[in-house]
């Protein structure tokens, strides 16, 4: 054996052994220090690195003497293993982790060497070398140095070690609470488990127990609920009363009476029974506009059409409509807007109607009157505080000095004298007054305010991690009288179904990471009353701890496309949950996802709160092509409706599951799925149009979007990596994310209008509603007063927006400055 170099038995295994200067380099041996051999590996390469290589001077481990008798007694030890049975093949520890490079250069470089850019490392391409050779002939052995006795030895210790890793590993896991079930990250829908328990026979099912139940005051329903919710497994529901003012029929129908010819009409267009003795329909009696003024009104009806501004600006020119009725089509804008037009004009009445040719052909209510709210929302006897005991009550038994009256077009065309039937298959006639004769008739109103109960409830599953940020899910209960067809039982159904998956879920360990509240809201039909005074009561802990609202509204009010809204920051999960979700469904094409104006409680949400909302829904092409908000008005329904729309439930099961993803990937995901970037696009694309200069507000959007990309790119795409996901950080980006539409929020907007500007009016219009309305109004009045406070307020809040994104990305630097 030379002095510069210790030589291994073997040909095969020839390699060399790093100085004793490298031994610093991570995995390798320390000299003088027997190396651990892997006792199962298949293969093992060493380099050798000849002793003129060493650097020169004195080593701060070995001297070169010493060096070389290490070497010796390595080599010694390492021929006495290989004569040992069952070593054909060994490897050094720690060779795939930690790759170590030989320079050719005499002054050997002692600094960290970096790892191989090939994946696999550079002992693995070694292995893949087809002239690597990877097994060797052993050879005989010297000397058998093992006897019986240290096999025995070591046999007993290693069996006695086993047994004792055996007895502590039972009482450890036996003693340790199961943890909960986490998806893995590689599973394509990580919650496809709970939502494939979401069935269609189930929802049905439960919609027709919900169906069945006795129609008694909205405390019973609500008890029965939380009945349903329990027994599903529910751990926490509660039950939140609050006494309110609503505004119900009276004794006797409201009626309208022609003063030409004395007849009397019901609103639903039946002639008035003159016998008290006859018992009245229900239908007669709650087909009133609640909350409107009382009273008798005999004045010329004035045909108004939409009540739109131009509608009005034609009106005024031909007549003077002081204390006059108006005619007036539900539709094109909010019912509450056009009242305030209406009022500001001086008319005394208004007589509100649905034209059947707005209306799909499959519909056909033209013998049905119906009901409205003019309530904006909440108590009308507490405005903006909660109705809890002791509460100032403030006498409010009308909302509007008009007189309000829904009737049927049936009666429409008996007071225009139009004939029944006055269109073709192929084309509508639209409804409208005669001009020839003057048609006054006699409108009496004859409602009465009273306190009632009303009752939500309320139902938590908590988180496990983040279990103060709540993710809402809202649907309704209605008990008057049979209104809104079978609507809240649709939307009941779906998510106690939604809860009974989840239940089943919760039972094996798991839970979601934030919390999850179901709602069902009381007195909705009277203005979102139930909802308004629940978020009122709590309006600071919602403010600063719901991370979003998901609406069931409603969901299936047709059955011929999907129709999914949402804030612009949801719209691509909510696009995203409907690709995964009506995957090969022919019910369920691609919809496109707007934020426009709903119906429902998901008003104060949005309106007061500034929380991001979705909601899915079946409706009628025909009803989104119409003139938008007939939804504003509640049929009476006797007929299972639902069941004709959608017989196999197929539909409410695709809307339950639809509404399940987006709950469990807002209240899983560790970042918020919410798309910074798309509500500056939406505010951009809000500010498009020639009728308004709008140049400044442009360049105040452009730097938005600017903050936007920034912020997305720099905090969220990080956030996003698993691999750079730091959790403060991703605390802070979360609470950016979930107050940013709140900078939308305007202190004031027109009645019916949302004041979170981020929302248009419907799906006809493309700018903000605040804008196109204040242009309305500048019309009217011939003022461009109210269109500079309107440019105000955009102004405002895309400058709030813009320096919110800022202070956020300020934060963060300030953050990672500090941890530096």
């Amino acid at each position: 054996m030379g002095e510069n170099e210790t030589r291994l038995p073997n040909t095969a295994l020839q390699g060399v052994w790093s100085s004793a200067a490298s031994s610093s380099l991570p995995g390798l041996p320390v000299p003088g220090r027997v190396s651990s051999f892997n006792t199962t590996g298949k293969k093992m390469a060493y380099h050798k690195v000849n002793a003129d290589q060493r650097p020169q001077g004195p080593s701060q481990y070995l001297d070169s003497d010493d060096l070389q008798a290490t070497a010796l007694e390595l080599e010694w030890d390492m021929e006495k293993e290989l004569e040992e049975p069952g070593f054909d093949h060994f490897r050094l520890d720690g060779t795939a982790q930690h790759h170590l490079g030989i320079s050719q250069n005499p002054d050997l470089d002692l600094e960290p060497i970096q790892p191989s850019a090939s994946p696999k490392g550079r002992f693995q391409r070694l292995q893949e070398d087809p002239d690597y050779v990877s097994h060797y002939t052993r050879p005989a052995s010297k000397s058998n140095r093992c006897n019986s006795c240290q096999i025995l030895k070591l046999f007993c210790t290693v069996l006695t070690l086993f047994i004792f890793g055996l007895v502590v590993g039972y009482y450890a896991h036996k003693k340790c609470p199961p943890s909960p079930a986490t998806a893995e990250p590689n599973d394509p829908h990580p919650y496809g488990e709970i939502l494939k328990e979401i069935k269609a026979e189930n929802i049905q099912q439960i919609f027709r127990d919900l169906t069945q139940l006795p129609r008694k005051e909205d405390t019973d329903i609500a008890v029965q609920l939380l009945v349903h919710w329990t027994s599903r497994g529910l751990e926490d529901v509660q039950l939140v009363n609050y006494s309110v003012l609503l505004d119900v029929p009276g004794s006797s129908s409201n009626t309208v009476t022609l003063k030409k010819s004395g007849e009397c009409f019901y609103p639903s267009g039946l002639q008035c029974n003159t016998d008290t003795r006859k018992p009245r329909s229900q239908d007669l009696l709650y087909s009133y506009a609640a909350y409107s003024a009382k009273g008798t009104l005999e004045a010329e009806l004035v045909d108004v059409q939409y009540g739109t501004v131009e509608d009005l600006v034609q009106i005024r020119v031909i007549t003077n409509v002081t204390n006059k009725i108006a005619l007036l089509k539900l539709g094109q804008s909010p019912l509450l807007y056009k009242l305030s037009l209406l009022e500001e004009a001086g008319f005394g009445g208004v007589l509100l109607y649905i034209d059947p040719c707005d209306l799909p052909k499959t519909q056909n209510l033209s013998d049905k009157a119906f009901m409205v709210s003019l309530n904006n929302g909440g108590d009308p006897s507490t405005p903006g505080y909660p109705s809890i005991d002791g509460s100032y009550r403030q006498k409010r038994s009308n909302l509007t000095r008009l007189l309000v009256q829904p009737i049927s077009a049936m009666l429409v065309k008996k007071l225009t004298s139009l004939p029944e039937e006055h269109g073709n298959n192929d084309r509508c006639i639209p409804l409208q007054l005669t001009t020839t004769e003057k048609t006054v008739i006699t409108l009496n109103i004859q409602t009465v305010t009273t306190y009632k109960t009303i009752s939500n409830v309320i139902g938590y599953l908590k988180g496990s991690a983040l279990s103060d940020r709540y993710v809402i899910v809202g649907s309704h209960h209605n008990s008057l009288y049979s209104y809104s067809g079978h609507g809240w039982a649709q939307s009941t159904a779906i998510i106690t179904a939604f809860i009974q998956a989840l239940m089943i879920k919760v039972k094996k360990g798991w839970r979601p990471d934030r919390t999850i509240v179901f709602c069902s809201w009381g007195g909705t039909s009277f203005g979102n009353i139930g909802s308004y005074e629940w978020a009122e009561e709590l309006k600071n802990v919602l403010q600063r701890n719901v991370v979003a609202y998901v609406s069931l509204h409603n969901p299936v009010r047709g059955n011929s496309t999907l129709y999914p809204v949402a804030s612009p920051s949801l719209q691509e999960l909510a696009a995203e949950s409907q690709s995964f979700n009506c995957l090969g469904k022919a019910k369920c094409p691609a919809s496109n996802v707007s934020s426009v104006q709903m119906q429902g409680d998901s008003d104060y949400f949005i309106n007061y709160l500034g929380i991001p909302t979705v909601q899915f829904s079946y409706e009628d092409i025909k009803t989104l092509e119409g003139p938008g908000f007939l939804s504003e008005a509640l049929f009476p329904t006797h007929t299972p409706v639902t069941e004709e729309m959608d017989p196999s439930f197929s539909l409410h099961e695709i809307i339950a599951k639809l509404t399940g993803e987006v709950t469990l990937q807002i209240a899983n995901e560790p970042v918020l799925p919410f798309n910074a970037l798309d509500i500056a696009l939406e505010v951009q694309n809000s500010l498009k149009g020639d009728q308004l200069d709008t140049h400044q507000l442009l360049a105040l959007a452009s730097s938005l979007r600017d903050s936007a990309e920034l912020f997305q790119s720099d905090e969220m795409r990080p956030a996003n990596d698993p691999k750079e996901r730091a959790p403060i950080r991703v605390r802070m980006l979360n609470d950016v994310l979930q107050s940013l539409e709140k900078n939308f929020l305007v202190q004031q907007a027109p009645p019916g209008f949302y004041r979170n500007i981020l929302y248009r009016l419907d799906e006809r219009t493309s700018q903000f509603s605040v804008l196109l309305e204040a242009l309305a109004h500048c019309k009217l009045h011939q003022s461009n007063e109210t269109l500079q406070a309107a440019l105000s307020k955009v102004l405002n809040s895309i400058n709030s927006a813009q320096v919110y994104f800022k202070a956020g990305l300020d934060v963060f630097e300030t953050a990672l400055a500090g941890k530096k």
